[in-house]
């Protein structure tokens, strides 16, 4: 008896002749075979991030009021910027990967300095909101605890209420 080309003998049991069956391949082939694929990617893609001089004809670098070079076509490291550079269709594909045993550290490493940027930014006038909306929406830790935040507003307003209702008594 032959089933999906395997000969089966009849008095082969049901156990048997499953585990003579291969399994088919389900889903799409892994995009990187390698870590040390997926790393060259990464660096390439932190690399891109950092920009290029702008240079004049002879081809120095072109300088600022300050002495400093003119970078051209430098942008901040981000999740889904990463995650596209990688050729995954968005940012989920970069965490299903992350999931996976051999490219934990490398996609962790890689999110990590994304998100060291994002921190930095904190610290200057320009980029703060975004960087916390960024540290807020894509890093575990970093999301404000609302119903927390709206106690401590409530006890604030009441304490208010009371020095208020205090100096009108005092009238």
């Amino acid at each position: 008896m032959r089933k999906s080309g395997i000969t089966v003998m009849p008095e082969m049991g049901r156990e048997a002749e499953m585990a003579t069956m291969k399994k088919p391949h389900v889903g799409r082939p892994p995009k990187y075979k390698s870590v040390e694929e997926m790393q060259a990617k990464i660096d390439e893609y932190f690399e891109r991030c950092k920009g290029h001089p702008m240079t004049d004809d002879e081809g120095k670098p072109v300088l600022d009021k300050f002495g400093r070079p003119i970078i051209l076509d430098a942008h901040p490291p981000t999740i889904t910027g990463l995650a596209l550079a990688l050729g995954f269709s968005g940012r989920q594909g970069l965490l299903t990967y992350q999931g996976k045993k051999a490219f934990t550290d490398t996609v962790t490493r890689a999110k990590s300095k994304v998100e060291q940027y994002a921190e930095e930014r904190l610290f200057d006038r320009d980029g703060s909101n975004g960087a916390k909306f960024s540290l807020q929406n894509n890093f575990s830790g970093w999301r404000e605890d609302k119903q927390k935040q709206q106690q401590e507003t409530a006890e604030n307003l009441t304490h208010l209420f009371d020095v208020l209702n205090g100096i009108k008594n005092d009238e």
